[in-house]
C-alpha cells in the first residue's frame, strides 16, 4: 500500500505527510506567493498546493441564482463567482516559478487541477501528484483524465454521500490509478470541531482498505489535525498563509507558520506515540521497577516477633516482596531479627 509522493513515503506505517495549502492566499502577488512557499518550508510542511484554474475553467461570467452568493453566513456573502475565482485564482504563468522555488527549498509542490485543460497544463511542469477538490470529487471527466495519468491521486471526500465516494473510488481505479488518498473532509469555512467528524476516518479505512486515509482540515487550530493521526489520518491538509490579519479569500481559516510548525511537530509525535500494543513491561521500563511498591520492614523485629501494620508496611522501592503477600505476612512470626529498611522475603517468616 506504500507508495511515494515526491521523495515522502505515504503508507499507515508512515509518518503524517503536511500539506500547505496555497489557496489564494497570494492576494494577486507572486511574490507574497513566494513568501507563503518559504515560510510553508520553514514551518517544516512537506508540500505545498496550489490550485490551478481560471475563472472561465471554473463557471462563466454570469450574475443572479446560484452565480450569486446569498449565505449571509458565507465568508464570501455578497460576492460573484465569477468575480471571485478570477480574484483567487493563481495566474498560470505563475506556476513554474513556484514549482522550481518549491523544489529549490525541498518543498514537494503540486495543485488541485479544476478541468481537464489544468492536467494539461501540469503535467509539462511534472507534478508528482495530483489533488482532486471536494467539489469535483463527482466530476468523472476530470477523474478518468487525472487517473489515466498513473500518479497518485489525493481526493477530498466533502459534500458527497458514502455511495458518491465510492462511485468516484471505482472510477480512478477502472482508470489506472493504483495510489489513492481519501481525505475526510467538511466543506464549511470554517468547519467547526462538532462538525468534523473524525471518527469517519477508520470507517473510511475499513470501507476503503486499499486506500490511505487523512484530513483535509477547515477548523482553527491543530486539535482535529492531532486527533486525526490517532484515528488512522496519515495525510494532512491545512489552509496556509503568513498571516491572516492581511486579509484574502481564505485567509481567516487558513493557519499561520507558527501554528503549521506545531502541527507538524505534533502530528509526527501523536503518530510516534501509536507503536504498538503493550501487555508486558517494556525493556525501557525495566529500571522503574526498582521504585515500585514492596514489602519493607518498617521498624526493628526480633525473632519469633509477629510481623503487624506497625513494623511492616507497603512502601517504595520495590525488592521486596509484592504488596499482594502483605496480608497474608501479617500475623506471621520472624525467623530471625529483621532491622528497619529492610525488604521482606518469604525466607523472613514462618
Amino acid at each position: 500500500m506504500d507508495f511515494k509522493i515526491g521523495n515522502f513515503i505515504i503508507g499507515i506505517n508512515s509518518k503524517p505527510f503536511v500539506i500547505a495549502e496555497m489557496s489564494g492566499n497570494h492576494n494577486n502577488s507572486i511574490d507574497r506567493a513566494k513568501e507563503i512557499i518559504k515560510a510553508a518550508a520553514d514551518s517544516g510542511a512537506h508540500a505545498i498546493k496550489l490550485q490551478t484554474y481560471t475563472a472561465d475553467t471554473m463557471t462563466i461570467d454570469h450574475k443572479g441564482g446560484l452565480f450569486d452568493i446569498t449565505d449571509k453566513n458565507s465568508l464570501w456573502y455578497g460576492r460573484n463567482l465569477y468575480d471571485l475565482y478570477k480574484e483567487a485564482h493563481t495566474p498560470w504563468e505563475w506556476h513554474k516559478p513556484l514549482f522550481e522555488y518549491a523544489n529549490k527549498l525541498g518543498l514537494i509542490c503540486f495543485s488541485s487541477p479544476f478541468d481537464e485543460t489544468a492536467v494539461d497544463f501540469l503535467e509539462t511542469l511534472n507534478a508528482p501528484c495530483y489533488k482532486i477538490a471536494s467539489f469535483e470529487n463527482t466530476d468523472h471527466p476530470l477523474l478518468i483524465k487525472v487517473a489515466r495519468i498513473g500518479k497518485p491521486v489525493i481526493m477530498s471526500t466533502g459534500v458527497a454521500n458514502l455511495s458518491d465516494i465510492e462511485e468516484s473510488v471505482k472510477v480512478l481505479k477502472d482508470n489506472g490509478c493504483k495510489h489513492l488518498v481519501l481525505l475526510k473532509c467538511t466543506s464549511t469555512y470554517p468547519s467547526t470541531p462538532e462538525n468534523t467528524n473524525l471518527v469517519t476516518i477508520p470507517f473510511l479505512q475499513e470501507k476503503f482498505p486499499d486506500c490511505i486515509i487523512g484530513l483535509s482540515d477547515h477548523t482553527m487550530g491543530i486539535g482535529a489535525g492531532i486527533a486525526s493521526v490517532a484515528l488512522g489520518a496519515r495525510v494532512i491538509e491545512k489552509h496556509f498563509t503568513i498571516r491572516r490579519a492581511d486579509g484574502g479569500v481564505d485567509s481567516t481559516f487558513s493557519m499561520e507558520p507558527e501554528e503549521m510548525r506545531n502541527l507538524v511537530v505534533e502530528s509526527e509525535r501523536a503518530f510516534l506515540s501509536l507503536g504498538k500494543i503493550q501487555s508486558s513491561v517494556q525493556k525501557v521500563e525495566e529500571k522503574s521497577l526498582a521504585f515500585k511498591r514492596s514489602i519493607y520492614v518498617v521498624k526493628d523485629v526480633k525473632a519469633g516477633e509477629q510481623f503487624t501494620k506497625e513494623n511492616i508496611r507497603v512502601i517504595r522501592p520495590g525488592d521486596g516482596l509484592a504488596p499482594k503477600h502483605y496480608t497474608t505476612v501479617i500475623g506471621k512470626l520472624a525467623k530471625q531479627d529483621l532491622k528497619r529498611g529492610t525488604p521482606m522475603s518469604k525466607d523472613y517468616f514462618i
